[in-house]
């Protein structure tokens, strides 16, 4: 999908004015505080029921207002055999003091954030993505997440079933007296979900790790050769989680929780037997990043579903052949991209050849104004 034109409504600093973008690349500069990542929070809100930067709603809501709105216009990937493609219209408010978010395609309410994400699927890098190779095990499980849950239609229910089977396991390993056969009525349930779940993931990080390769194949340097990327599932697959379960039951109940599941899976990045955030430089930790995004992006594409990038201020962590890189990448891949800087980026900088559908916006005080570029100077 790719978003050809948004409506926010008291959402952060941003103006109510109808915007319309290019289905390739969008350029987005302004001064800090003009509005620049506000815009990308209400794209990405579309996209994944919630900021990138905030957990909590009422923080996006303009002081004084007790609800927000976001509306937009997404079309799908143009179709092979020349079809037309329908525009479909996805809609997300919250009320503030009822806590009532309301979600609407088409029109019509929907009742799942789900919903929303499959049908536009945002992809955001910024600063604070660096740490899916620094942090811990959490962000590259939810970086595998994301694709599994747009690869494999079943996951994001499937997934929301395990998680419902952990908490209820993690209260009963809390309680003071626990049924033994209570919990093992639970392990079944737990261990049955834990291995669909994990076979999902599997069959996507396949998918993901060789598209990897591919990728890494362009990187000059030894790194890229020497670089393993393992999918750990949560346990010992030899074991099985049954059997791990019931070895490690005095250990759960000791800390009251659970200690081995697809809620501790991981990506593991290693580079000659060590985790790649020790050893990398902070240089090669975000190239590694960047190419892992791009492979989420091509991965997808091989499914015809295409994700629109969110870039935030990347002019300040990487340099310019990794933006180069990164802009070249996307275009050749075909995505739609939002880039956002202080400086008005120059296009030369980052493509050979420009995109011909590029737009440019200068955002002040909230309010976006489409600036001519030699693009659209060409097609008038």
């Amino acid at each position: 999908m790719a978003l050809l034109s948004l409506q926010t409504e008291s959402f952060r600093n941003l103006s109510p004015a109808s915007l319309r973008f290019s289905p390739s690349v969008n350029l987005i500069y302004g001064a800090n505080g003009s509005g620049k990542t506000s815009l990308l929070e209400a794209i990405a809100y579309l996209g994944l029921g919630r900021s990138f930067r905030q957990h909590r709603h009422k923080v996006v809501c303009q002081e004084g207002k007790q609800r927000f709105v976001i509306f937009g216009q997404v079309q799908p990937m143009s179709r092979h055999d020349g079809a037309d493609v329908g525009i479909s219209r996805l809609g997300f408010s919250r009320d503030i003091q009822s806590q009532e978010t309301r979600l609407r395609v088409d029109g019509e309410n929907v009742y799942s954030l789900s919903v929303l994400a499959s049908l536009f699927p945002v992809s955001v890098i910024d600063p604070g993505v660096f740490d899916i190779v620094a942090g811990g095990p959490g962000k590259r499980r939810q970086f595998l997440d994301w694709l599994v849950f747009h690869v494999e239609p079943s996951f994001g229910a499937l997934w929301h079933q395990c998680q419902r089977s952990i908490s209820q396991r993690n209260q009963l390993l809390r309680s003071g007296t626990i049924d033994d056969h209570l919990l093992q009525v639970w392990d079944r349930q737990f261990v049955e979900l834990s291995e669909q779940v994990d076979r999902l993931r599997q069959s996507v990080f396949r998918d993901f790790e060789s598209q990897l390769r591919t990728t890494l194949s362009d990187v000059h340097g030894e790194w890229a050769d020497s670089l393993r990327v393992d999918y750990y599932p949560g346990w010992d697959r030899k074991r099985g989680l049954a059997e791990t379960l019931v070895e490690h039951r005095d250990q759960e109940r000791k800390v009251g929780h659970t200690l081995y599941g697809p809620n501790r899976a991981d990506v593991r990045l290693r580079y000659h037997g060590r985790a790649v955030a020790e050893i990398f430089s902070r240089g090669q930790q975000k190239t590694l990043v960047i190419l892992m995004k791009l492979t989420q992006g091509e991965v997808l594409a091989g499914h015809s579903k295409q994700v629109t990038f969110l870039l935030d201020d990347i002019n300040a962590e990487l340099d310019h052949s990794h933006r180069r890189l990164l802009a070249e990448r996307l275009t050749r891949l075909g995505s739609q991209v939002f880039l956002t800087s202080i400086e008005r980026p120059d296009p030369s900088e980052l493509w050979e050849s420009p995109p011909p559908e590029h737009k440019m916006f200068h955002v002040e005080h909230g309010r976006l104004t489409e600036e001519q570029t030699s693009a659209s100077g060409a097609s008038e």
